[in-house]
């Protein structure tokens, strides 16, 4: 730490906000929320042990700003903001895939409800996010729920114990109507985009325009979701023990000692096939770096020959991929397959200097099948499912499956159609 930034520190405030670590240009390399940015931004520096990638993120730091905000809810939704503008490199790199979080409201339909999702769909449903610590974002829209009463699945007209506790909007019990459920579930997507500051200001001036006129129970509803907006600066959403939790850098230390690597594998592709016997063959590829899903990477292949044939499929879809050189090579190659899918891949990737390692799951694609390794010239090689490269092995191939499977569902209902 330099002597400017350790005085700078001296200054942080004990209030909710969010943080920028910047490099020595100046360069927004990490943002990070707080509930007391004086104890959340002080343990970057403290003599404790940390995992391989944060403190290559602490040894980048060279200045850090801050920006103090009302609410632990707020610092959540600004470092989402902020996130998404600046695209940290750092956040990128030390991001758990598991905790990133999307809002999903259906809008489209006539009594919407409101779930959360790790992956946005294009189904025309309202998506806000992504917000980056799962529990953090669904303690604070639980929050928001007592203020902004919303269902939290299909509505099927039945009263629930959720009726009786004020969390719905109560039009199976002819409280509100479809419509006017659906004007204050605007509110909260507004309040969840950022537009709070302004949506208290017309709730204050709904008040008291409603109250003037004598409609004394909008006047009311207006001032409850008010003072329980202003209520919330009391609610606790996150805590400072927080802090990442990064294994992947292990698994990447494993996977180069079992695969005998030069230097840990950063970028790793795993491709998975997936069709209805032999119909709507399609292929996947998606992108992990240094451990974490690059999801601006990922790439769907419609293959044009094979039908069922696994291994042709594999082979031309690695053999397209292997044609874009404006697309960064990997270091490891997963494929969804065993001993014969690694034989089909293996003489196409070898003059590329690319390590081909398959996963056998022997037809189980269940979250708990077994992490066998196919490696060439090595054979099968079982991991313990608590390994830290099991878990990253699992996590690739389980994406590959769902980003395939997701692509053939879409084509298969799109030829329905016609």
């Amino acid at each position: 730490m330099n002597s400017a930034l350790k005085e700078k520190l001296r200054k942080l405030p004990a209030e909710p906000g969010v943080y920028f670590h910047k490099n020595e240009a100046g360069e927004i390399i990490y943002v990070g929320k707080a509930a007391v940015l004086k104890n959340r931004v002080r343990q970057y520096f403290q003599k404790s042990v940390k995992d391989v990638k944060t403190q290559a993120l602490v040894e980048e730091i060279f200045d850090t700003d801050w920006i103090v905000v009302d609410t632990e809810m707020d610092a959540l939704f600004l470092e989402s903001e902020m996130i998404k503008r600046y695209m940290p490199k750092w956040n990128i790199l030390l991001r758990d895939d598991k905790t990133v979080s999307y809002i999903r409201i259906d809008m489209k339909s006539e009594v919407p409800y409101v779930s959360f999702t790790r992956n946005p769909m294009d189904d025309k449903a309202t998506y806000i996010g992504p917000f980056y610590g799962k529990s953090g974002v669904e303690r604070a829209v639980r929050a928001l729920r007592r203020i902004f009463p919303y269902y939290v699945k299909p509505y099927d007209g039945k009263k629930t114990l959720d009726t009786d506790l004020g969390l719905t909007p109560g039009v199976e019990i002819g409280k509100t109507t479809a419509a006017d459920y659906k004007r204050n579930l605007r509110k909260l997507i507004r309040y969840l985009e950022g537009d709070r500051e302004k949506l208290m200001r017309e709730l204050e001036k709904t008040m008291q325009e409603e109250s003037n006129r004598g409609n004394y129970e909008l006047a009311a509803e207006a001032r409850d979701q008010l003072y329980g907006l202003k209520e919330l600066r009391k609610k606790i959403v996150f805590s400072d023990k927080e802090f990442l939790d990064i294994s992947s850098d292990q698994a990447l230390a494993e996977l180069q000692n079992i695969l005998r690597l030069e230097k840990p594998p950063r970028r790793i592709e795993g491709y998975d096939i997936s069709h209805q016997s032999g119909t709507n063959t399609v292929a996947s590829m998606v992108v992990f770096i240094n451990g974490a899903a690059a999801r601006n990477e990922y790439r769907k292949f419609k293959i044009h020959a094979g039908g069922a044939d696994d291994l042709k499929s594999m082979r031309e879809v690695i053999t397209r991929r292997l044609k874009h050189k404006e697309w960064e090579y990997p270091d490891l190659i997963l494929l969804d397959g065993g001993v014969a899918q690694v034989n089909a891949v293996l003489p196409l990737a070898k003059p590329f200097g690319i390590p081909v390692i398959g996963r056998d799951k022997s037809g189980n694609h269940s979250k708990s099948a077994e992490v066998q390794l196919i490696i060439p010239e090595h054979g099968s090689l079982e991991l313990s499912s608590n390994s830290h490269t099991a878990r990253l092995i699992a996590r690739v191939d389980e994406e590959a499956h769902r980003f395939a499977v997701t692509y053939h569902s879409l084509l298969k209902r799109k030829s329905m159609l016609k």
